[in-house]
């Protein structure tokens, strides 16, 4: 047991399925090492799995098989995570900084994750456009900022699916130049996680198709 990591809440075995070992592998590697690599603040080990790993566990239902980026990966939220629970997803990690990359690729290997594919290279330069089915990105940057970096990587008919917080809907009203420009259709916000989950921590996703 790690001081100071938040027991594994009972909501870990329904989302994590079968795939519940490896979830707790990643949960301890990250809680482990994460603070020293940059990963996670000082302060985020005690809701640890809810606020970071559930967290995004629960996007996995709404990934289809295919190719999905998830752009700047990071510790592996969502990206690792997805691809724990998804192993029929194929998963790109986009990650520009070397640690990090570093990161993704030691746990691709301990996890023994045969659908993940990491790429060190910042979005707009990964030459992946319009290649993608899906791509998800989380706590990366505003969407009006966000949306001219992501939609590129999708194929005609893609989804964003990008996790977001509380204020998403201020950024939807901030971000309308981006949604004309790229032409995103049936845009939406979906709260995942109600009933699963403690009230402050569902998990909000915008969701949206490339036209």
């Amino acid at each position: 047991m790690i001081d100071g990591l938040e027991p594994e809440p009972d909501a870990a075995a329904e989302l994590f399925g079968d795939h519940l070992e490896a979830g707790r592998a990643f949960t301890t590697s990250l809680a482990r090492h994460g603070e020293e690599l940059g990963l996670i603040g000082p302060l985020e080990l005690p809701r640890l799995w809810t606020r970071h790993v559930l967290n995004s566990a629960l996007v996995a239902p709404l990934m289809r098989p295919g190719r999905v980026g998830d752009v700047g990966s990071g510790a592996g939220l969502p990206g690792l995570v997805l691809a724990i629970t998804r192993p029929d997803v194929s998963f790109t990690l986009i990650e520009p900084m070397e640690r990090r990359v570093a990161w993704l690729e030691r746990q691709v290997n301990e996890l023994e994750l045969a659908n993940v594919t990491v790429v060190r290279a910042r979005a707009e330069e990964s030459k992946l456009f319009d290649s993608l089915d899906q791509v998800t990105a989380r706590a990366v940057s505003a969407l009006r900022t966000l949306i001219p970096v992501t939609a590129p990587l999708l194929r005609a008919g893609g989804e964003l699916v990008l996790m977001k917080g509380a204020g998403v809907d201020g950024e939807i009203g901030a971000a309308e130049k981006a949604i004309r420009k790229y032409k995103l259709r049936d845009v939406e916000v979906l709260v995942l996680g109600e009933g699963v989950v403690p009230a402050n921590e569902v998990t909000r996703v915008f969701r949206a198709t490339v036209g």
